[in-house]
């Protein structure tokens, strides 16, 4: 009994203690200076948990900061945080509406659909909860196992956004594809972000290099994930190939860096008429940055392919993988499509900065699909411009203003606007 109540003392006494240590951040948005707690339990507390979380935390800023409270085992070898952010985002559209929580250009209505000229939505399901355990190990040297969520799934249930194992460069799980930047995205309310910017999650293997002299580079092998148009006894299912992206990188400072990418990838369908399977191939390639000049940090990519259209943020709406060739074909082909941003953020203080973000996305037409097609997505718009108040290391709230248009081969354009408030805790 005696053994007992000692044990469960020196957790209640672990559990109260309190070590006053830097606050973590995200090196392009400044925080609040001050103190953060990390709560540990253990009986060990030597090792240099913080760093090992500050080295490995996500760069995109939606993800959630590293965690405030952390648990130990006795050898000190692994450590287990838990974290997570609770946001709560009021938006208001007006002059045209988007069909989404998220502004998506794409799902402004159209032509023959009920398009009230606004609407007001409250949405908390972008509230995240994460596990991180991090190791130490004779053979795998640092480890990271990351599982984390939100609950926009259906009826606002839990939905995966990541859970991954990464040890010696390499990941294996699910989590954000390599064929993008998430250091070079900007900060937006939205949750999704530009129109124009490559944004996806997959099942994956992928080897990253240690960075020499500011190089780094990284090659995958993603679980593919093919829409394509209806068309006559035409069936897109299984797929026979991974996607393969890859891109090399060069980075002169923590807050600045160029990456060229890469995509190839084998888009399968099957003809049920004649009963055989035909593959096309898709491609793409990126260009991304992202500098400091002062107070000022500057944001941009360019994305250009076929058949890559599950990549990018608006495009990945119309199931564009693979068309019809023709009205009632039973051949598939694959479009030119591109997309871009670029975007740049002030630093006001260490509480306040604010930025601003143009970008657009491009469905090209090749033989008669524009004819064809004529309400279908042609070209679209996303403007935004936001302003983000640190009121303490934890606490930040922000507005931003959206505006985003929808152009059809057929010239029809359709418009919305949005007013984005928003409050986040971290914890």
């Amino acid at each position: 009994m005696k053994t007992i109540l000692k044990s469960v003392g020196c957790a209640l006494l672990g559990c109260m203690a309190t070590f006053p240590v830097k606050a973590q951040q995200k090196e392009l948005y400044p925080q609040l200076e001050g103190t953060s707690s990390l709560v540990f339990v253990a009986k060990d507390k030597n090792q240099d948990w913080v760093g090992v979380f500050e080295e490995t935390q996500r760069p995109h800023f939606h993800d959630p900061r590293a965690p405030r409270f952390l648990l130990t085992d006795q050898q000190g070898r692994f450590a287990l945080g838990i974290g997570g952010y609770a946001r709560t985002t009021m938006s208001v559209d007006f002059d045209g509406v988007v069909n989404s929580l998220d502004f998506v250009p794409a799902l402004i209505p159209q032509p023959g659909a009920l398009a009230p000229s606004s609407q007001f939505q409250l949405d908390a399901t972008t509230s995240t909860l994460f596990l991180k355990l991090v190791g130490r190990t004779r053979h795998l040297g640092n480890f990271v196992v990351y599982s984390a969520g939100d609950f926009r799934g259906h009826g606002k249930t839990f939905r995966l956004r990541n859970f991954y194992l990464s040890f010696l460069g390499f990941t294996l799980g699910y989590d954000t594809g390599l064929f993008m930047d998430l250091a070079a995205a900007p900060p937006t309310i939205d949750f999704q972000g530009p129109d124009g910017m490559t944004f996806y999650r997959a099942v994956q293997v992928r080897y990253e290099t240690p960075s020499f002299d500011g190089w780094k580079a990284g090659i995958g092998l993603e679980n593919p994930s093919v829409a394509g148009l209806p068309a006559r006894d035409i069936q897109i299912g299984r797929q026979r190939m991974p996607d393969i992206p890859v891109y090399v990188q060069y980075a002169w400072s923590k807050l600045g860096h160029i990456r060229l990418g890469g995509i190839c990838r084998n888009l399968t369908y099957e003809n049920q008429q004649d009963n055989d399977t035909h593959s096309l191939t898709g491609w793409g390639w990126q260009a991304s940055t992202t500098s400091s000049f002062g107070p000022v940090q500057l944001y941009g990519q360019y994305t250009y392919g076929k058949g890559i259209g599950s990549y990018l943020n608006d495009i990945s709406c119309l199931s564009v993988d693979l068309v019809p060739v023709g009205a009632s074909s039973d051949r598939m082909e694959i479009l030119p499509m591109q997309g871009w941003y670029a975007g740049l953020q002030y630093n006001f203080s260490k509480r306040v900065f604010a930025s601003a973000t143009y970008s657009q996305s491009h469905l090209f037409s090749k033989q008669d699909f524009a004819a064809n097609n004529g309400t279908q997505y042609r070209r679209g718009q996303y403007v935004v411009a936001n302003v983000f108040w640190n009121v303490c290391p934890n606490l930040q709230v922000g507005a931003e203003y959206l505006h985003g248009c929808r152009h059809n081969f057929d010239g029809d354009s359709r418009w919305a606007n949005r007013i984005n408030v928003s409050a986040q805790y971290h914890f």
